[in-house]
């Protein structure tokens, strides 16, 4: 007879909650409560102090375990930054993630000092520790309720959490050595941060470059082993940036945007296995930290952290906003928005185990208000989006994403995609047949999507407005056929010499 092993009791228990985790989540979804709340709900009912009983204190190993995940998060959201939609917010979001960035640590220090009695320096390390934002609980809330943001609100938060997390460690770190180092002058980080940014920034966009020719010269004997592969190449990314002093997490979100903007083979299939990774080690990090605090010590700081929370989202993150987007040409109802999608996520809860390893004094009372105003935030701000959202006009219905049957895996020569293409209403196309169309042959017509059926392509279908096309070709050739496509049949009378 089998005896069971030690680590069958924690195999079953980290499966259940990760089982529950999902279910708050859906059920999260419905209510419009973020599900990141809920597994932090999940995770501290089943420590220590919860009905689970399960005994769990170690920062260390959650530091290590945060690093890694905040790497593969920080990465995933590299490989899906879309660099032309990002491009025209990059002064906006590099302000936000540094200006913004300095700019909260100072608000939320200075009333920290006053409300806890810390000292000026760890009251500013406590404000860096909650001056990141975490926009995947905003995106999963605006998901739910099929809520889209107009202009340029989703690519620039998107792009300011993916640079501030670099810019609020290297902010922790330096400070913890400040704290540390008394004698050290405060000026001294400044090197610090030149180094960790520029070393970061030049070393990610390298890296990127070489894993695109590697990814696409590898030629490994089986398509499952692409996703070890980029395994490998966050590791690498990561780990050599940070050996020669650089910001390896600034790193990896660049050599993801790298990537993500590059053709590579198994593109489709690296993504979606990232994207599904993400999630994971977001629900595994929330239960982690949910397991990690002890409610007891949280309750015991909830006033003054009450008011330290409500601060920064009504005053210290609306000014931050406001003065890094001073001189930016952007609707104050939008700059508005973006001020109160200021959610804080796992990344302050893992920064405030960083002055706990440290020895820092108060570095217990760091970490408990770092909890709670996470908590707060993403009670708060995270059921209230919506609302905000329409409340300022800048709600919109998310674009439609149609799945498609037909997928295709590009060689990474960037010679060939496979592409739909929308029928406009008035387009020229509509009411003809695909054979008189006289579309180049170098780009192929496998499919139409109609209403919620598809429909097989033949010479004599017509088409309709509103048909997604699906067309296989050289880039050059598929641009050729949309050109087409959004024609109008006035722009073709007035392009007509007759």
């Amino acid at each position: 007879m089998e005896h069971a092993s030690s680590a069958d009791l924690p195999i079953v228990l980290i499966s259940v909650l990760l089982l529950l985790s999902l279910i708050a989540s859906k059920i999260g979804g419905r209510l419009g409560i973020p599900g990141l709340l809920l597994f932090l709900v999940v995770g501290m009912l089943a420590g220590s102090e919860g009905i689970g009983h399960i005994d769990f204190s170690n920062y260390q190993a959650t530091q290590y375990a945060g690093t890694v995940a905040l790497a593969f998060i920080l990465y995933s959201g590299g490989l899906e930054t879309n660099w032309k939609t990002t491009r025209p917010v990059l002064l906006k979001g590099l302000s936000l993630a540094t200006l913004g960035v300095v700019a909260t640590t100072g608000l939320v220090g200075l009333v920290a000092h006053y409300l806890f009695g810390l000292p000026w320096l760890v009251s500013f390390l406590l404000g860096a520790v909650v001056s990141s934002t975490d926009a995947s609980a905003v995106f999963s809330v605006l998901k739910e309720r099929a809520l889209g943001l107009k202009g340029q609100i989703r690519p620039l938060l998107e792009f300011e959490s993916g640079v501030n997390d670099p810019m609020a460690v290297f902010l922790v770190i330096g400070l913890t050595e400040l704290v540390i180092h008394p004698e050290l002058p405060i000026t001294a980080i400044i090197p610090l941060f030149l180094q960790q940014m520029l070393l970061g920034g030049v070393l990610g966009f390298g890296l990127g470059l070489l894993a695109v020719r590697v990814m696409n010269r590898i030629n490994l004997p089986s398509d499952g082993l692409y996703t070890v592969l980029s395994i490998a190449i966050v590791g690498l990314v990561y780990g050599l940036t940070a050996l020669v002093g650089g910001s390896g997490f600034l790193a990896v979100y660049v050599a993801g945007v790298v990537l993500g903007n590059s053709e590579f083979i198994h593109k489709r299939s690296v993504r979606q296995w990232h994207e599904g990774l993400t999630y994971l080690l977001e629900v595994g990090m929330f239960l982690l930290l949910g397991l990690l605090v002890f409610p007891s010590q949280v309750l015991a700081v909830a006033v003054p952290a009450l008011l330290l929370s409500l601060f920064l989202m009504f005053v210290a993150r609306p000014v931050a906003v406001f003065v890094s987007l001073a001189l930016a040409r952007m609707p104050r109802s939008h700059q508005g928005m973006v001020a109160w999608v200021g959610l804080r996520g796992a990344v302050p809860i893992i920064l405030a185990t960083f002055p706990l390893l440290a020895d820092v004094p108060g570095a217990q009372t760091i970490f408990n208000v770092s909890f709670f105003i996470v908590l707060t935030s993403l009670l708060i701000q995270g059921t209230t989006l919506p609302s905000v959202a329409r409340l300022l006009k800048v709600a919109a219905p998310l674009p439609h994403k149609s799945v498609m049957p037909l997928t295709y895996t590009p060689t990474g020569a960037g010679k060939n995609d496979m592409v739909e293409i929308v029928v406009p209403q008035g387009s020229a196309v509509v009411g003809k047949r695909i054979v008189d169309l006289h579309f180049p042959p170098e780009a192929l017509i496998l499919l139409i999507h109609r209403g919620d059926e598809y429909v097989i392509p033949k010479g004599a279908t017509m088409i309709e407005a509103g048909d997604g096309i699906q067309i296989l070709g050289s880039k050059q050739f598929i641009e050729e056929v949309r050109q087409r496509v959004q024609r109008t049949h006035k722009a073709l009378l007035t392009d007509d010499p007759g």
